[in-house]
């Protein structure tokens, strides 16, 4: 894997904070954890819940084992704060098991990004809500989220 350049860069305004956010919004919407990888420097830090991850290729590990278990994942990320090299999101997703229990789960995350517009560090929070399948309020194709589809806010999330 390379270690191509990922803009927008920081310093972030408004709007490339806002493009960096549906940009990841957009790959891990892929599913693809090698494609998502590729947006985290090589040496990357995370905490995401009690799980500390170092490396872009542990980072490529963990999305393996999370989409796993993860299935039909649909996710929106919101820009809450931005600053310099920092972005803070926070988002929610919806995922059901291999029994077919479906989840929504919210979090928020704080982003530190390197001057190639990668990220370094990775601190997600997150909670896990049981939801009925009639509870679902994405419904999208798999894949990026249409333009047109309701965000966080839009849906009173």
């Amino acid at each position: 894997m390379t270690d191509a350049a990922r803009p927008p860069f920081p310093p972030f305004t408004r709007e490339s904070a806002l493009e960096k956010v549906r940009l990841a919004e957009d790959a891990w919407n892929t599913r693809d954890p090698g494609k998502v990888a590729l947006g985290y420097t090589v040496d990357s830090h995370w905490r995401n819940r009690a799980e500390f991850i170092d490396g872009r290729e542990a980072v490529v590990a963990f999305l393996t084992r999370k989409w796993r278990r993860e299935l039909e994942y649909r996710l929106i990320k919101e820009l809450w704060s931005f600053d310099g090299r920092r972005i803070a999101v926070r988002f929610a997703y919806e995922c059901h098991d291999d029994s077919g229990t479906w989840f929504r789960s919210y979090g928020n995350e704080n982003w530190e990004f390197d001057d190639n517009g990668l990220m370094l560090r990775r601190h997600a929070c997150i909670n896990d809500l049981p939801i009925e399948e009639s509870e679902r309020l994405y419904h999208w194709p798999l894949g990026r989220r249409p333009d047109d589809h309701p965000g966080l806010s839009d849906l009173g999330l």
